[in-house]
Order: structure tokens, then sequence, then C-alpha cells
């Protein structure tokens, strides 16, 4: 079978399809990463085009290809500690603003295939006592949330996690897991992972002392932004802290945030 070439209606019609699932916008740029992410998915259909794949996740007939198409084209890279600075604010002002006796809850909201809320479960573990702290951490994606629990990473993976951390919390991969490393049963029991979509309503999840929401605003135009920012705000205990990328802003919107340095907010 030759190999379909997606035409521009029919990426028009998959940008339309993903902004309306996930309220990611995609400029004219992603085509080629659009076509190559779902060609295994056509050939696997047998379809004649990218058109046809649309109608079938479309139709509401085809539910879990749906979610694989989601999947693959929402799913977006990541690595342990990324952004060190917020990871500085944590140990240095957040933690020890922290309420005395209140449990310290964190929300990965974005967390993809787990290196985030991972990291975080770790900074918590060193300054915090055992049952004082949780963390919930959710995305879009089924396939990464299946990792991220697991929590098994190739061991190239943890070029950025500190080495005494890395001996405290990760467990060496031997015999047939060679070459890999998971993330210790200590940790993996203080963190939750379910799916959410952000752009829809939110499930009732509590309040939080922290809500991480990095590297994903990128993806949205300002008035799904401004949306999503205000539903995570509602779960944001106020003096909470509110996390996002360095190359994203929240400047200019209405949001009930108050900007603390680049890229962390304070929820008023």
């Amino acid at each position: 079978m030759s190999v379909p070439v997606l035409s521009d209606k029919e990426f028009g019609l998959l940008r339309d399809w993903v902004f309306t699932r996930a309220g990611i916008s995609m400029s004219d740029a992603k085509k080629q990463l659009v076509m190559g992410r779902l060609q295994k998915r056509v050939l696997h259909h047998g379809l004649p085009s990218y058109g046809d794949y649309h109608r079938m996740i479309s139709s509401g007939q085809a539910r879990e290809e749906s979610q694989i198409a989601l999947d693959l084209l929402t799913t977006n890279e990541t690595y342990f500690f990324r952004e060190p600075k917020h990871f500085d604010f944590l140990n240095a002002r957040a933690l020890p603003e922290r309420q005395p006796g209140a449990k310290f809850r964190v929300w990965s909201a974005a967390c993809s295939s787990g290196e985030e809320p991972w990291s975080i479960a770790m900074r918590l573990a060193e300054k915090l006592h055992d049952g004082t702290w949780e963390i919930f951490a959710s995305d879009l994606s089924t396939r990464v949330l299946a990792q991220a629990a697991a929590g098994h990473y190739a061991m190239e993976r943890a070029e950025h996690i500190p080495r005494p951390l890395l001996s405290k919390y990760c467990l060496r991969g031997v015999g047939s897991q060679e070459g890999t490393f998971r993330i210790g049963q200590d940790l993996r029991r203080r963190v939750s992972f379910q799916q959410i979509n952000l752009n829809e309503k939110l499930p009732d999840v509590g309040q939080f002392d922290l809500i991480f929401l990095r590297n994903v605003l990128i993806y949205f135009n300002a008035e799904t932004k401004a949306e999503v920012v205000r539903r995570l705000c509602a779960h944001l205990r106020p003096g909470g802290y509110f996390f996002c990328g360095h190359s994203e802003s929240l400047h200019g919107m209405n949001l009930p945030l108050a900007p603390v340095q680049p890229a962390i907010y304070q929820r008023r």
C-alpha cells in the first residue's frame, strides 16, 4: 500500500479536531509533525487517506483510536528537574511557607511521562516528613500516564537527576532490566495519576499548595490559555504558587495571580 500524503484540507480538519478535543492550536508549521505522528495509524487501518482517518476518529464510534490519535498529537518532550530555578524556589520559599500541620499538596497538571512529578517528589521527600505531603499528577494522554505511573525509564533519562537523589530514590535495573531505572516504592505510593482534560470542567480534586503547568500554555490561544489557568486557580489555595514554563507568560490576563519571579505566580 502506498503511503498517503497529508493535504492542506486534511491537515485543517485534523487541526480543528485537536483544537476541539484539547484546546491546542497548531500552526501551519505543524503539518509535517501531524503527518509523521499519524502515518503509522493510517497505514495500520489500511486507509487510503488522512481524511478517512479523520472521519474514523471523529465519528464517535472509534473511541480507542481517537484516544491514540490524541496521545500522539499532544505528547511533548520533558525531562527530570527541568527548569532548575523552580526547584530552587520550592526549597527556598514555597516549602518554608507551608501551613503547619496541613498536608502539602502539589498538582502536576500536565505531567507527560512523569519526569516532573517524580522530580518534585524527590525534593519533597528530602524536605518533608512522611505522611505530610502528596502529589497529584494528570495528563490528557493515557499512554504517557501509564508510563508515568510505572516510573520506569531508560538510564539515559537520569542525566539531570542529582546523583545523591538517583541513588536514594531510584532502583537500578539488573538482568533483563539492565540499562533502566525505576522510581522507588516509597515515592511511588505518594504520587497518584489521573487522566484529565484541562480544556473541560475539572473534577473535584481539592485544593493545592502548588500547581505546575509548564510548557503547555504555548500550545493554547490566548482565550483558551486564560480559561485553563482560571480553572486551575480555583484549586490553588490563597497564597499558593502557580508555575508555568519560562517561555510562557500570563501577562495581561485577568487572573487571580500576582507575579513573583519569571514563570512563578502567587494566588491572591
